[in-house]
């Protein structure tokens, strides 16, 4: 164990068995308890179980960090059968503490770590506020300021933290017990392998500090976007610095005028997908705690330890199925999921249910009306995505998704449910043409951004780092 940090399989494998026990137990407690109970007595027992629920989830899976705290982030973006429907806000709202207040390490403890990779504090910055902005599951992010007087954000990975998501990758099958515990319908092990997979790549801050620098170039003098640069001298293999960002977290924005909070959904749309789709390359990680409304208006985007590369070939499978489906050709959606692999010909699965399956799992990009999105209706779409044998789906036991599109899908679902957590509204169709048929933008902000991508130099989408 490091600094607080257990890193041991049995320690970590010991903690999430007894997390997923304790919620067995607790969910036959509440059901036995509000038999007899009066209506306002249910409504206290309630809410204290939920409180009890989240907090329980906060510190076991703060405390853990890596895996089993990217998990608990996840779980804060969707709404569970976990809790009473009247007590799911409460619940979500103590669970995104793994997004913006998880537990902190000591500042004592990850002073070390920066003395470690850039010698003396004094010798780099000014000052630094010794209470952490942002706690991650890899890391806890300080505002610091440089001897050049620039305003930065220091990123510091745990000690230990590599040893932890070893430990988590080992331990996948209690993680996966675990989730199952939360969401019942999550019936195997392909979204949780995948998170697991590729929360390594987090640890790379050097690879992450290039791509961070690259995206920010890309976006610089953006109408409506803006991204912190890294400072290279400052990155090493365990700390990354950036430029500051001065703004408002996710919380203020579902605040906002629903005629706001609907530009800030279309931004977040364009962000985190419609970039797989002209570039290629897309953010796998979107979450609340990722985004941040700047001060001069822009939409902050934060942490680029999941960007990722797709092969045109791939983007252009993706794009044709989606056609397909926005165009009733269940026929060919069907061929193109045979051809691929994600269908077995064998099987009962005909082209009718691929069309269906598709129209729910991402029916928001294919409905040509306006559509509020709901943390109800954004949960609905994972659950039928990552498991459709729980739900209508009953004969696509066949269906396995290539591994080369596990993480775009990812990317949508997820984007789909931080929207959903921002109730914005639009007509999501209507952007999606962009890319899905090279058509001009419809919405102001399209036709802003189309106008600033008209006078950037030409350059080839290729995404690598």
């Amino acid at each position: 164990m490091a600094d607080g940090i257990p890193t041991g399989r049995v320690r970590r494998g010991g903690r999430l068995g007894l997390l997923a026990a304790g919620e067995v137990v607790r969910g036959v407690g509440i059901r036995l308890s509000t038999i007899t109970a009066t209506e306002e007595a249910r409504q206290i027992l309630a809410e204290r179980s939920t409180l009890r629920t989240a907090q329980q989830l906060v510190t076991v899976l703060g405390g853990m960090k890596g895996a089993a705290m990217k998990f608990g982030q996840i779980l804060s973006v969707l709404d569970l059968d976990l809790v009473p429907e009247s007590h799911r806000e409460l619940f979500r709202t103590k669970l995104a503490e793994l997004r913006d207040r998880a537990p902190a390490a000591p500042f004592a403890t990850m002073r070390a770590v920066m003395e470690e990779e850039l010698g003396p504090l004094a010798r780099v910055f000014a000052d630094v506020d010794e209470t952490p902005i942002a706690a991650a599951s890899v890391g806890q992010v300080y505002r610091a300021r440089l001897r050049d007087g620039r305003a930065v954000a220091v990123k510091v990975q745990y000690p230990g933290i590599d040893d932890a998501i070893a430990a988590d990758l080992r331990n996948l099958e209690l993680l996966s017990n675990l989730w199952r515990s939360m969401l019942p319908s999550a019936a195997d092990d392909a979204v949780l392998a995948e998170i697991a997979r590729n929360l390594d790549r987090e640890l790379d801050y050097p690879a992450e500090a290039l791509t961070q620098h690259r995206i920010a170039t890309r976006y610089r003098d953006h109408p409506f976007i803006t991204i912190p640069d890294s400072v290279a001298p400052y990155c090493t293999r365990r700390v990354l610095v950036t430029e500051f960002v001065d703004g408002h977290p996710f919380g203020h924005m579902r605040d906002l005028p629903s005629a706001e909070r609907d530009r800030i959904g279309e931004l977040i749309y364009r962000f985190y997908l419609t970039s797989l789709f002209v570039d290629h390359e897309f953010c796998g990680d979107p979450h609340p705690g990722n985004i941040l409304l700047a001060a001069d208006g822009r939409l902050a985007f934060v942490d680029f330890g999941l960007y990722n590369h797709m092969d045109p070939a791939h983007v252009e499978f993706e794009r044709a199925c989606l056609r397909a489906a926005a165009e009733g050709r269940g026929d060919d959606l069907y061929r193109a999921w045979v051809g691929r692999g994600i269908i077995d010909p064998n099987s009962e699965v005909d082209a009718s249910e691929c069309l269906d399956y598709v129209r729910a799992a991402a029916g928001w990009h294919l409905v040509d009306e306006h559509l509020t999105v709901t943390p109800e209706l954004a949960t609905t779409a994972v659950i039928l995505a990552v498991d459709p044998r729980a739900a209508l789906f009953q004969r696509m036991r066949q269906q396995s998704l290539p591994p080369e599109h596990v993480f775009s899908r990812r990317a949508d679902l997820f984007t789909f449910a931080t929207i959903g957590q921002l109730g914005a509204g639009n007509n999501w169709h209507r952007i999606a043409r962009e890319w899905l048929y090279d058509e001009t933008p419809v919405t102001e902000v399209g036709r802003a951004i189309a106008a600033w991508r008209d006078r950037q130099p030409i350059r080839v989408p290729d995404g690598h780092q």
